[in-house]
């Protein structure tokens, strides 16, 4: 007879006071605490036979993809295109999360809505940024916290593998040789396409070489790659561009002669294209950081994530674009 979870047990056993959101997300495991517990059996989760990896957002389940091989059933919780950053867990979510056998997070305060979310659930999670030279946000409300997209540098994300594969082995052992392989693949590309980044992002001249985006999302390759980073907002809000905040864009990119300005494809270009407007600059295109593309469109996975928007910030900082 397979051992069943008692975590429909552990989800019901809540006594503190908690916030307005955490009492949602309370209600919500409340009332699905009797189907989780009548579900599958413990160690089987959804997949199959396989244990299940659940990751917050799709450049994490591709990046433990490539980690898990076909070990291990992956997922993730947000959908391709999605915002991260105040994503709001639907009640399938966290019927999935029960379920699963391991949850990946980025961490650096990226999933605020994280804690709330496996707050009594009796599943293991695992912190993929852990160990990473972590920068801080500079300006605006955010001063002196961490910049949470980390992943935006291919040399942490060989530390999110290794992360990875100590997660994996530790919950498929007998397969630990596999994810430790699969993981010394991936670091090998991982290389090879942040030093193929950083030869293109060479070639754009020195008084040219400032990446101006509407989120600060790109810390960690401009540090890579030499780029001064200037952005409208630190890190994505609800409210939208304040009026300060676009004209200190517009008197930067005025200053610099900055030649083209970016903005990220989960959030409105429409502040960016007021810098545009003011400046005479050109708007060099739409860059990827919070999500992948679906299969079909330009950024299927992480290496083609960052092989585009290094393609995209050259061709707009040189005039090369067609």
């Amino acid at each position: 007879m397979p051992k069943f979870s008692f975590r429909c047990a552990k989800i019901v056993r809540r006594s503190r006071p908690v916030s307005a959101a955490g009492a949602a997300v309370a209600a919500i495991l409340l009332c699905l605490s009797l189907a989780a517990c009548g579900g599958a059996a413990e160690g089987q989760g959804s997949g199959g036979g396989k244990p299940v990896v659940l990751t917050t957002f799709t450049v994490l389940a591709e990046v433990a993809q490539n980690v898990a091989g076909d070990k291990l059933q992956v997922e993730s919780i947000t959908k391709a295109g999605a915002e991260i950053h105040g994503y709001e867990p639907t009640p399938g979510d966290i019927r999935k999360a029960a379920k699963a056998d391991l949850i990946l997070d980025n961490g650096l305060n990226l999933e605020a809505w994280f804690a709330q979310f496996v707050e009594g659930l009796d599943v293991p999670h695992a912190v993929v940024s852990e160990g990473v030279e972590v920068m801080s946000i500079s300006e605006d409300s955010y001063q002196g916290k961490p910049n949470p997209h980390a992943w935006m540098s291919p040399v942490n994300v060989q530390i999110y593998v290794d992360n990875m594969v100590k997660a994996f082995s530790k919950l498929d052992p007998d397969n630990a040789a596999v994810f430790e392989a699969n993981g010394a693949a991936y670091k090998a590309k991982l290389q090879s396409v942040k030093d193929e980044m950083v030869q293109k992002l060479a070639t754009v001249p020195e008084a040219q070489r400032a990446l101006v985006t509407c989120e600060g999302a790109f810390s960690y390759l401009a540090r890579d790659a030499g780029l001064r980073e200037v952005y409208i907002w630190a890190v994505n809000a609800e409210q939208q561009a304040t009026p300060q905040q676009i004209t200190k864009a517009i008197e930067f990119v005025k200053a610099n002669k900055v030649p083209a300005v970016f903005c990220e494809s989960t959030v409105s270009e429409a502040p960016m294209r007021q810098v545009v407007g003011a400046t005479g600059s050109t708007f060099g295109g739409v860059l990827y950081v919070d999500s992948l593309s679906e299969s079909d469109g330009p950024v299927p996975t992480y290496l083609e994530l960052i092989r585009h928007d290094s393609k995209i910030i050259t061709e707009g900082l040189t005039g090369a674009a067609s």
